[in-house]
């Protein structure tokens, strides 16, 4: 091949060969040629596309990978708004949708559904205009993302030139809607890889999609063996030629986009809930991580009329599986004794895979919780773990037992300093009384150097367990007492090591009070109630003189609150250390404008929540709105004016719905906040 023109002929004809292997591989799961096959035209193409440099184009299979990093991701704004699914996880919520929507229609006999599995993966929108692949965006809040463009151009089962017209045009633009997945193999081989490498482990295939999606480094995610699902749209320009979505994944699988192809019609409700019985049993065994079933009314005009809600549309729902479970037994139960004094049992488990992650304990809460169940030293056990959360046992296998099982007794001495173990009346647990008890102060010292409260940077549990073993320190105080001979006098510890959190114990004077409040560890007072009280009160001597009733008076500051503040500065001992940091030279400024009374949409309102917030736990939100007026609870009723809803939202929200009650999604809900008035 010596023309230049024949050259570029070739290149041509192997960028097409390329892309449609890509499209047979990913779109319709038929691979006409080899792994093998397939590798030796890429490595052509490479080899005439470096020695030709005059022909190479933006849009070639080879130039998937290398584009520059970026210092962070531009906002990816969703012309038609991406919209949440309601979650059903049971057979009879799954009816009550059906019935819903058949009302909502007029009340047909039967309708016909699009049941698709749900991918655990990262949902991505992704724009073509006149077939060209333009821009790519994640989900974000549902109006806005981050534009993840260069990074999904590298990921080939994306084709960045749509098919041509097989039985629709193309439209001069369209916005496909997906999910970002690794497959299961896949997700171990990149482990076995990154384990190899000493680098960090992803915990699940869906960690993994959204960490190599989400690299500054294109050539990162194009490294990853990223694969791609397609089951919507958003924007679409020009005639729209779908009548249902059935007809919609299968134009979209002929214009070279990858669609499930488990899919699949289901006429009626009964034929949708008998699918997802086969995938529950075939859920092992599939190649990538599903965690439910998406139901979609199947006519697009029957979507129309059902129309949406503000999060979530009226004519489809997820129906999850239930969360991940494993099996395995008890070696051992003990007790972890926090720096409150709280002994809180922990059952040590035989190591077992759970979601993707190897656990090995789980919280047993209490000895309420302990009875309740009957767990027992050597049982087997059903464990279970829902994305981000603890791992819980949830079924004793009690059948299963051979009678060498050891009941487990809450032990009446602490076992880190031997005082007595007391549980209070009122209280679910049981308290080391010794205010002195090791484990208490090293907790407390631990506590006070965190992150959010005098973020102390280089001490942690370990090195604080150091100083207390080796007598450097015996109370928080004496971290400002420390000098560099006694930290050098430490094994482990150099000159600069030493230095540096020296530095950083001095700097830690100079604080804020909330942060200072929090350190206290006071009980009932995370980061939101600190600051509630530092913009109240508005110095530290005005909170440590307040009484109970002064504390009261301030909206989302209850009798428990009150009461553990009161009690904590009534105490010599805490009163000993407050002053002894202050003598030190902590430094504890007052607030300058102290907090507002409350006022507007929230005063007065009684509020509920329900499902999980991603952008602050349940407790954050409801002491938030608690500050602006708000009386918290936790079951709807007539009386409730607002119901919150994340994600996963359980029978309130249902309740809610029943009985007309407003409910705000998460967007609304922040927007709310930010403004503090309707």
């Amino acid at each position: 091949m010596d023309s230049k023109e024949a050259i570029h002929a070739r290149i041509d004809e192997l960028r097409k060969a390329l892309a449609h292997h890509n499209y047979r591989y990913y779109a319709l799961d038929s691979p006409q040629v080899s792994d093998a096959e397939y590798d030796n035209l890429f490595r052509e193409l490479i080899r005439l596309e470096d020695e030709n440099p005059e022909f190479v184009t933006a849009d070639s299979p080879t130039q998937r990978v290398g584009v520059a990093p970026v210092d962070k991701f531009s906002p990816f704004f969703h012309e038609v708004r991406m919209s949440s699914l309601d979650n059903a996880m049971a057979e009879d919520e799954v009816r009550e949708f059906d019935r819903r929507v058949r009302k909502g229609l007029g009340a047909p006999a039967q309708v016909e559904y699009v049941a698709e599995p749900k991918m655990d993966g990262l949902a991505v929108e992704i724009v073509y205009e006149d077939g060209r692949l333009t821009g790519a965006g994640t989900r974000g809040d549902g109006r806005q993302g981050e534009d993840v463009t260069s990074n999904v151009k590298t990921i080939r089962a994306v084709p960045r030139q749509l098919w041509g017209a097989e039985s629709a045009g193309i439209p001069p633009k369209i916005a496909v809607r997906g999910e970002i997945y690794i497959e299961k193999k896949d997700f171990e081989s990149l482990n076995a890889a990154r384990s190899a490498a000493l680098e960090p482990l992803f915990a699940n295939p869906r960690n993994a999609a959204a960490g190599s999606l989400r690299q500054l480094d294109p050539s990162i995610t194009g490294s990853r063996p990223l694969r791609a699902f397609f089951y919507g749209i958003g924007t679409f320009q020009g005639d729209f030629p779908f009548g249902t979505q059935w007809e919609l994944l299968n134009q979209l699988r002929l214009w070279g986009l990858p669609v499930n192809r488990m899919s699949k019609p289901c006429a009626g409700i009964d034929a949708a809930i008998d699918f997802f019985r086969e995938l529950v049993r075939e859920r092992e065994n599939l190649p990538f991580e599903i965690d439910g079933m998406v139901i979609k009314v199947n006519r697009l005009d029957w979507q129309r009329q059902l129309g949406e809600k503000s999060r979530s549309p009226h004519w489809a729902i997820a129906y999850k599986f239930d969360p991940h479970t494993a099996q395995t037994h008890v070696i051992d139960i003990d007790v972890n004794v926090g720096r409150t004094g709280i002994l809180t049992p922990v059952a040590f488990l035989n190591p077992v895979l759970v979601g993707g992650v190897t656990v090995k304990r789980a919280t047993l809460h209490n000895m309420d919780e302990i009875e309740r169940k009957d767990i027992r030293k050597g049982d087997k056990v059903i464990v279970h773990r829902a994305g981000d959360v603890i791992p819980e046992i949830t079924e004793v296998l009690d059948s299963r037992r051979t009678g060498e099982e050891q009941p487990f007794h809450m032990p009446s001495q602490c076992p880190v300093c031997g005082s007595d173990v007391v549980r209070l009346p009122e209280e679910a647990f049981h308290r080391c009384v010794n205010r002195n008890c090791p484990a208490q102060i090293k907790g407390s010292i631990v506590h006070y150097a965190s992150r959010d409260a005098m973020n102390i940077d280089g001490l942690g549990e370990r090195i604080v367990a150091r100083f207390l073993e080796e007598n450097r320190i015996r109370t928080v105080p004496d971290l400002y007492r420390l000098r560099m001979e006694d930290l050098e006098a430490l094994s482990g510890f150099g000159q600069k090591s030493a230095r540096n959190l020296l530095d950083a114990i001095e700097a830690s004077k100079r604080t804020t009070l909330p942060r200072f409040l929090y350190a206290l560890g006071i009980s009932h007072v995370g980061t939101f109630m600190a600051d509630l009280l530092a913009t109240s009160f508005g110095s530290l001597e005005a909170v440590r003189s307040a009484t109970g009733e002064e504390l009261q008076q301030v909206a989302g500051i209850g009798e428990k609150v009150a009461c553990a503040v009161v009690t904590y500065f009534n105490a010599p001992e805490n009163r000993q250390i407050v002053d002894d940091l202050l003598g030190l030279g902590v430094s504890v400024p007052e607030v300058r404008a102290p907090r507002p009374a409350p006022s507007g949409f929230w005063l007065g309102k009684t509020v509920v929540f329900t499902g999980t917030l991603a952008s602050m736990s349940r407790t954050q939100a409801a002491e938030k709105v608690a500050a602006l007026g708000a009386k918290v609870t936790d079951s709807v009723s007539k009386k409730t004016d607002v119901v919150v809803s994340g994600t996963d939202p359980g029978s309130k929200f249902a309740k809610a719905e029943k009985l007309g009650v407003r409910i705000m999604d998460e967007e609304e809900f922040n927007s709310m906040m930010q403004s503090r008035s309707d």
